[in-house]
């Protein structure tokens, strides 16, 4: 495998922006390093990454190609920079809201790197280890499994995993089978209760609509906060009233940790501790690797902060190329810490329509 000292910095330490920048652009296109999806497309851009492409802000110049990657060959993305060989967790899907779903491969080195800037966050925040975990989210072709797997084990718990395919809900949904949708969901909480009853669980991960469905159920309701210390939600919008009634009135002793991320950056970020505008959850971006931007709708400039937007998001790394991406969310415009590049956002809110189709959120 080639090596390059920016892009192979070690675990726990992140480069500078623009020197990470330089360095991805000569490692993906480069015939040698680069891989055959980006060798290819580069020539249709119009412009020399290696020569042009310095800064944050000029990923802006790049064509939004995660379109593609619904039927792009996966063995294309990875960099032949890995040699023969290389270290692939998995091939991960995104949750196909509005339409065939979109493929990533993650590969070894930037799981690591991933999963160990987010167990820094929660050792910042004294989150509890050694305890068991109980996830309720999707698994199978979803990369949320995978990372969940990873935090668990690292943090000392035992894993218990209740399968969720949220295509089947949202397929549901869109074709006036709500029923069906409700009677899914409870399904899924049959098997939480069952695992909560026998086990001793004190992280529970799952999604807003699902936590939802458990404060309905006092039996539910009961088992968690008997014995779950810690809440970790994402996946889904989480409305700030709800945020409110959850954590003060429905399970005021189980602490509650947020998280906003894609496959398309193959991985997410954790709430920033303090609340936002309104009580709103903030999300920093795990900066230089990953980034926000919040635009006029469609793609446009950037809102002013404190104004609402349209999200972009930018994935830079040895392992993946994956900028530009127009998501099918909204936030609020924050100003990222210091040090990072972007934007940090705030009130995430889905699009109703997304590339012309209705976005349909479910149980994720």
């Amino acid at each position: 495998m080639s090596h390059d000292p920016v892009l192979d910095c070690p675990v726990g330490e992140e480069p500078e922006p623009e020197a990470l920048i330089e360095a991805a652009m000569r490692w993906h296109f480069s015939p040698r390093t680069g891989s055959p999806f980006w060798l290819r497309r580069a020539e249709t851009l119009g412009f020399d990454p290696v020569r042009e492409i310095r800064t944050h802000e000029d990923l802006s110049r790049f064509p939004n190609v995660v379109h593609e990657l619904r039927d792009a060959p996966a063995r294309d993305l990875i960099p032949r920079g890995y040699g023969p060989d290389p270290d692939v967790v998995g091939v991960y899907e995104s949750g196909g809201t509005t339409g065939s779903p979109k493929r990533v491969v993650l590969l070894g080195d930037w799981a690591e790197r991933s999963v160990h800037q987010s167990l820094r966050a929660m050792t910042e925040r004294g989150h509890p280890e050694g305890v068991d975990w109980l996830s309720m989210a999707p698994t199978g072709p979803h990369l949320f499994g995978e990372i969940i797997a990873r935090q668990a084990r690292a943090r000392g718990g035992l894993l218990f995993t209740i399968d969720m395919d949220p295509r089947w809900v949202k397929g549901s949904i869109a074709e006036g089978r709500r029923e069906e949708a409700d009677r899914y969901s409870r399904h899924l909480l049959s098997q939480a209760e069952h695992v909560l009853s026998t086990q001793n669980i004190g992280v529970l991960v799952t999604t807003p609509p699902m936590l939802e469905r458990i404060a309905r159920d006092e039996r539910l309701t009961a088992l968690v906060n008997d014995k779950v210390r810690l809440i970790r939600w994402s996946g889904a919008r989480m409305d700030p009233d709800v945020h409110h009634l959850l954590t003060t009135e429905v399970f005021p002793e189980v602490a509650f940790s947020g998280g906003y991320g894609s496959t398309m950056i193959l991985g997410g970020v954790d709430e920033r501790p303090e609340p936002g505008p309104d009580g709103t959850s903030v999300f920093d971006p795990y900066s230089p690797y990953c980034s926000f931007s919040v635009v006029e709708p469609g793609g446009g400039r950037p809102v002013e902060y404190g104004e609402r937007g349209q999200v972009v998001m930018h994935h830079v790394s040895k392992s993946a190329l994956l900028v530009n991406n127009l998501e099918r969310d909204t936030a609020v415009r924050v100003r990222a810490g210091e040090g990072r590049v972007g934007d940090s956002v705030a009130d995430v809110r889905p699009l109703e329509t997304f590339e012309g189709r209705t976005a349909i959120e479910g149980v994720y």
